[in-house]
Order: C-alpha cells, then structure tokens, then sequence
C-alpha cells in the first residue's frame, strides 16, 4: 500500500516540478525521494511522474492521484490536530497567511496580546496574495488566514471580522490638500494609483473609479502600500489607502495630505478561514475574535 510520506513525495514535485526543490521542500534527500516515487509507481501500476533532464512533470493521472493524495494529507494533519486537542490546547506553531495590506499595521498587537495568554503558541506568519494564500489553506499549507473579503475556497469557514475604511490621501502641494471641503463631484477626473491587480485593494479602487468619475492610473501600479503612499508624495495622483495602514504610517506625521470628502463612506471587509474540518477550529473562531476586537481598538483610538 502507498504510504503518507510517499504522497508527499508526490505533492511537492507537483508543487516544484522540479526533484531537487521537491526534496528540499520535503525535508529529504534526492536519492530518497526519487526512489520512493518510483516504489509508489510500482505499487499503483502507473506512471506518475515523466523525468526530464531540468525538471519533473507530473503526467495526466499523476496529476489526478497529487490532487487526492494532497486531500488525504489535509485530512489527515486535521485528523492529529483533533487528537492533540483532546488532549492539549492550541499550542506550537501556527502557519498564518495574512494580505500585506493587513498584516503589518493589525497583526502586532494580537500576536503581542496572543503570546501574553498563550505563551506556547507560535505565529508563523506569511504575507502574500489573498487569492493564492486561500489555495494555500485548502490544500493544508497554511493552518489560518486573515484578508479581505471575499475569501473563496473549498471546505473553507468563513469569518466576518469587521469593516475597515478606506481613506483618500493626495499629494501635499495637490489644491485638494489645502481645501476644508471637497464634495464627491469635485473628485471626477482625478488621477488614482492603486496596488497591481492581484489585490483585494486593487478591486476596490477600481469600483470608487468607476463610481465617481476618476481616472485609474494602469500604468502606475504600485507593488506595495509604501510604494503606492510614495508615488502620491511626488505628485502622480491620489490614493485610497486603508484606514489601518493610515493610522500606523501617517499618525506621527507624513509625507501625503489626508482629504476629507463629504459623502465619502467607502470600506472593505475583513474576514478570517480555515478550513472547515480543522481539529482547532475552536481555537481559531477565538483567536479572529481577538482579531476583531484588536482592529477596533485601533480603529477607535
């Protein structure tokens, strides 16, 4: 019979495509990871893998077996999870997935306030794109996620957590900048930069565009909020920058002019998932709840 670990041999090369980064992910070597996917070939009487001279490609039915096998593994790690929680609370190591347009300006203060109740807990966080961080959480690589919503996947729970809002800034020396009271009318035409279009942000942006008349900046995509906050000061254009981010890196003074428009009420909201059969799910519907009366703190302060 086919073994986990052998399964896992198999879902990192189809992660990889590649044996020596398979193996590296795999905490194994290449000789032994080879020599068991071979052994798994065997066992199942079908080619999984087609080896080439600069990397591995997984074959038709080799695809279909890493997509089950990757569901077992999942099963499985939530199968121990419920066994160690019989026993234990949430403790070791727990992989976070969070949006770097959170993450940085939310996070601290929950880990802070998280470590002081549970000292044996671990975040291992890790930054990136919303959309592929879900993929990551179904197929079992991160145990938790943190980011706007809406948050797709399959066996996903999904957690409302709050709505954030989202400010306009403007250069310092833009005329918006000295003026007490803008309307929404005055914002038509405007040029706006946003984060590329992989971002939950990048979606809302183009909604308060379309919306109110403003010209989106395409060519001007930034690749992180700094980056977008830096492109305003030197006078490309205005940006709407979450509250959050605001409050961490404009409070002591900076480099961009917060407008005040009347009408303007925009948000985004903020959701956190796991995945629905994870033994700690208890724990992690605690730890959002923490999340959310952290960011409203925040927000409130």
């Amino acid at each position: 019979m086919p073994t986990l670990r052998q399964f896992e041999y198999l879902v990192a090369v189809a992660d990889h495509g590649h044996f020596g980064k398979a193996a590296q992910a795999a905490a194994a070597s290449q000789p032994t990871l080879s020599h068991q996917l071979r052994t798994l070939e065997q066992r199942l009487g079908v080619t999984l893998v087609e080896r080439r001279t600069h990397g591995a490609e997984l074959t038709p039915v080799g695809r279909e077996i890493a997509a089950r096998a990757r569901q077992v593994l999942v099963e499985v790690k939530d199968i121990r999870d419920l066994a160690e929680r019989a026993s234990d609370s949430l403790a070791g190591i727990l992989r976070f997935g969070v949006s770097p347009t959170l993450g940085p300006y939310l996070m601290p203060p929950v880990i802070a306030a998280l470590h002081r109740t549970r000292p044996v807990l671990r975040f291992y966080m890790r930054e990136g794109i919303p959309d592929l961080q879900a993929m990551e959480l179904t197929k079992g690589s991160i145990d938790m996620l943190l980011g706007p919503l809406p948050i797709e996947g399959e066996n996903l729970h999904i957690e409302p957590l709050f709505r954030e809002p989202l400010m306009l800034v403007a250069p310092p020396d833009h005329p918006f900048a000295s003026r007490d009271h803008l309307t929404l009318s005055d914002l038509a035409g405007s040029p706006v930069l946003s984060l590329d279009r992989r971002h939950h942000l990048h979606r809302d942006v183009v909604s308060q565009c379309q919306q109110h008349d403003m010209n989106l900046l395409r060519d001007y995509e930034g690749t992180s909020l700094d980056s977008v906050r830096q492109m305003v000061a030197s006078g490309l254009g205005l940006a709407i920058l979450p509250e959050l981010y605001v409050r961490s890196e404009l409070a002591r003074g900076g480099d961009v002019a917060l407008l005040n428009v009347e009408g303007w009420s925009v948000t985004r909201s903020i959701g956190a998932a796991w995945r629905s059969n994870a033994g700690f799910a208890a724990e992690y519907a605690l730890i959002a709840a923490k999340i959310a009366d952290e960011a409203r703190v925040l927000m409130a302060s």
